[in-house]
């Protein structure tokens, strides 16, 4: 396939990628990628609100592919409906 001018950062940055290369950011292999670091997180935990409470890494949930029955925020933060598909 061709090549792809890609702009990173703020303009500063130029690669070029290959299209016919599958991107790693999204479906299955992502999600392998995310459930790997779940599990090499283990144990550790991270501080939630002002340094409140405390949560496990490997205790955080699995996201939904769907958006499903999820509110939407519309326009300037004003509206919100639920989603459909």
């Amino acid at each position: 396939m061709g090549k792809v001018t890609r702009v990173g950062g703020r303009g500063t940055k130029r690669r070029k990628t290959d299209t016919g290369k599958k991107s790693s950011f999204a479906g299955d292999s992502y999600r392998d990628y995310q459930e790997a670091k779940r599990k090499a997180a283990g144990n550790r935990t991270v501080t939630t609100g002002r340094g409140t409470g405390r949560r496990k890494l490997s205790a955080a949930p699995k996201r939904s592919s769907t958006a499903k029955g999820r509110t939407r925020v519309t326009g300037r933060g004003t509206g919100k409906r639920k989603g459909r598909s």
